[in-house]
């Protein structure tokens, strides 16, 4: 039998085009806690259930991921929505806890000043044929402290028990942040 008569196989590629997979409704569902968190902050100042929604927002980011690894499932949308929600949560908590008064507006300047230089590169590396770089794991690491520590940081913000244990843990993880952002960039 020649190359040509071999029996095509059985298994389907991965196709990564599909939109309906788990970690993609895991994204749109991360993405529809971004408004219900701004008004449990802004509005009603339910900052226990604000930290549960962004403490699921930060499990879920970090599931989807796992999930689309285990069960084959990546995907472009999933490439795009991910990393976008990720970028929609720091914002939203950023411009929240500066109306707030929870992180001084210097801070936030910095973060979001952050992104918007290396959005603002992403033409610049275009034009010469340079692609948009990987995902690395120092710039995941810098995500995952971020959105770990916002949820702390909201807790260290009254005058309980928590809130006093909850104080040196943001410190840490905020000086990991920003170690990794120094070296991601």
């Amino acid at each position: 039998m020649s190359r040509g008569d071999e029996a095509a196989p059985t298994a389907q590629p991965a196709r990564p085009d599909r939109v309906l997979t788990v970690p993609n409704a895991l994204s749109v569902l991360r993405l529809a806690g971004v408004p219900l968190f701004l008004w449990l902050l802004l509005g009603p100042h339910r900052d226990g259930w604000a930290i549960v929604v962004l403490t699921a927002g930060g499990v879920t980011d970090w599931l989807d991921g796992k999930l689309a690894r285990w069960l084959h499932q990546s995907s472009r949308l999933g490439a795009l929505l991910d990393p976008m929600v990720d970028r929609l949560y720091i914002l939203a908590t950023l411009l929240a806890f500066g109306i707030r008064e929870i992180v001084p507006w210097w801070v936030i300047a910095v973060l979001v000043g952050r992104d918007l230089v290396l959005a603002a590169t992403l033409p610049v590396w275009r034009r010469y044929g340079v692609t948009a770089p990987e995902v690395h794991y120092l710039g995941k690491a810098a995500t995952f402290n971020l959105l770990y520590a916002f949820p702390i940081l909201l807790l260290a913000q009254g005058e309980s028990t928590a809130a006093e244990i909850a104080r040196p843990i943001v410190c840490v993880l905020a000086v990991t942040r920003d170690r990794a952002m120094v070296l991601w960039v």
